[in-house]
């Protein structure tokens, strides 16, 4: 079985922080980025490529096609550090029969129609809905920004804001 050592939602996908002190301190041999948008458009897969680190390998995989490779034991080989862009993909692949069991949410910017829950990180009323479905499901969620930040129990700092 594949060795997903990470998973992060981060809507900034990858940047320095992620490529460089993310990807060191787990050892990932292979960054998969799963979105269906990022999938889709060249410009923005050339962009992820110049931003991951020398030596590691990198997928962005819509959610279909992320489900269909894991599930053929792809990258079995790999440490693979997942990131995604919403609670949403993270669901659907755990829907689909991946096995997901912890998931850290990094950076998801304000933008309309969202609520700022800590101080990087901004729920829409879908999101909120999706990591209440993961909290049920029992996958463990924690909001961190880099590896050496303590394990902040996300669900924590929905109940702060009253959104349960």
């Amino acid at each position: 079985m594949m060795s997903i050592i990470h998973v992060r939602i981060d809507d900034r996908l990858i940047h320095g922080q992620v490529a460089v002190v993310w990807t060191n301190t787990l050892q990932a041999s292979r960054i998969m980025v799963v979105n269906n948008n990022a999938a889709g458009d060249d410009m923005q897969k050339s962009i992820l490529k110049m931003a991951t680190p020398p030596g590691v390998k990198l997928s962005v995989l819509s959610v279909d096609k992320a489900v269909d490779r894991i599930k053929e034991g792809r990258y079995d080989s790999d440490r693979v550090f997942m990131i995604l862009k919403n609670p949403s993909d993270v669901l659907e692949l755990i829907k689909r029969g991946i096995d997901i069991k912890e998931v850290n949410v990094g950076n998801m910017a304000n933008r309309g129609g969202t609520t700022q829950i800590k101080k990087s990180i901004s729920i829409s009323e879908e999101d909120l809905k999706a990591f209440l479905e993961l909290n049920k499901m029992g996958v463990k969620l924690t909001a961190r920004m880099i590896p050496n930040e303590g394990e902040n129990d996300l669900m924590d700092f929905i109940k702060q804001k009253g959104l349960v």
